[in-house]
């Protein structure tokens, strides 16, 4: 385990109990008379990961004294729903590795993975029209809207050697840091917070997911691929123009641009060694990485009002981890 996982665990420690008994709920939940939708489901939500947005919505309910027992199917539901986009994203980006063992697409075909994220969603749905809250279900209606429209921006995006840092910002702002924001939220909500303090929780909650999938997007051209769980230079073959790349087609030489956008264009990965090359000298990396920071660091101001205790202890040092991040 590597000292960034290790401080992750430390961070996670306070909400075990509740992580557990938010499982039990997932297992409760994912039951279905159709086999295939529990077989596919288990699969995929077995497959483990950081568990990041649920552990967000625990911590931030801890920060805020809130013991509602409805913490923990709301954490279940955001659960879901990243799974969810996780099912229908390793479809449509044809993805065969995913935290280092077969996608679900791959074990059981496209069309059970996409039929099964649907499950998903919908039982979501049902979760959280149990909670009866209106404002619960709009912030998780509105965060459900924004992921698929992100979705779908970065499909349009794909192949675009021109892809401005403003655009790119705008597909991760929805496609991965609305669903941390939605649940920092729902633990405001739940704690009945004023409408100050839920702005602080949804601020810090955005400003978390931009600074993790920025440094994500950093990793795809410096990481360590035995512990990423995934191939280097995959969003590349993807055709995802990220950070990294955009700021390295600013700075790089012409003969340096000409060959980035052959391979944005292209999704071509044969030439890695001398792309890896050209986004580390033209100092793209460092670049992204102090973006992340920037990000890391919004997060930690918006949590300067709310109380100070060992959960938001916790998750200051989730901000600040992930600038150490390297899996």
């Amino acid at each position: 385990m590597s000292a960034n996982s290790s401080s992750t665990a430390a961070a996670l420690a306070l909400i075990t109990n509740d992580m557990r008994a938010m499982d039990e709920v997932i297992a409760r939940r994912l039951q279905s008379d159709v086999p295939l939708v529990a077989q596919v489901s288990q699969y995929i939500i077995a497959a483990g990961g950081k568990r990041l947005r649920p552990a967000l919505l625990l911590l931030m309910c801890g920060a805020l004294g809130c013991q509602d027992a409805q913490r923990l199917s709301l954490a279940a539901v955001v659960e879901f729903i990243h799974t969810a986009t996780l099912l229908h994203d390793d479809v449509v980006d044809e993805s065969t590795l995913r935290r280092g063992r077969s996608t679900a697409n791959e074990v059981f075909g496209n069309p059970a993975s996409v039929l099964v994220g649907d499950f998903l969603y919908s039982r979501s749905f049902q979760m959280m029209v149990e909670v009866g809250d209106m404002r619960i279900m709009q912030t998780l209606a509105e965060a459900t809207n924004v992921i698929a429209e992100g979705e779908v921006l970065q499909l349009m995006n794909m192949h675009d050697a021109a892809l401005s840092e403003q655009g790119y910002l705008r597909v991760i702002r929805s496609k991965t840091a609305k669903l941390f924001e939605a649940s920092a939220r729902l633990a405001a909500l739940l704690a009945k917070s004023s409408p100050a303090v839920e702005q602080q929780c949804a601020d810090y909650g955005q400003a978390l997911g931009t600074a993790f999938q920025v440094i994500d997007d950093v990793l795809d051209y410096d990481g360590d691929v035995s512990e990423m769980g995934k191939n280097l230079g995959d969003d590349l073959r993807e055709g995802k123009v990220t950070l990294p790349l955009i700021i390295a087609m600013q700075r790089g030489t012409e003969a340096e641009r000409a060959t980035l956008r052959q391979a944005i264009e292209t999704g071509g990965t044969g030439q890695m060694a001398q792309i890896i090359a050209i986004v580390q000298q033209t100092g793209a990396l460092q670049a992204t990485r102090d973006a992340a920071a920037a990000e890391a660091q919004r997060a930690l101001d918006a949590l300067q009002t709310l109380p100070q205790n060992p959960y938001s202890e916790a998750l200051k040092q989730l901000a600040s981890q992930l600038l150490q991040r390297r899996s």
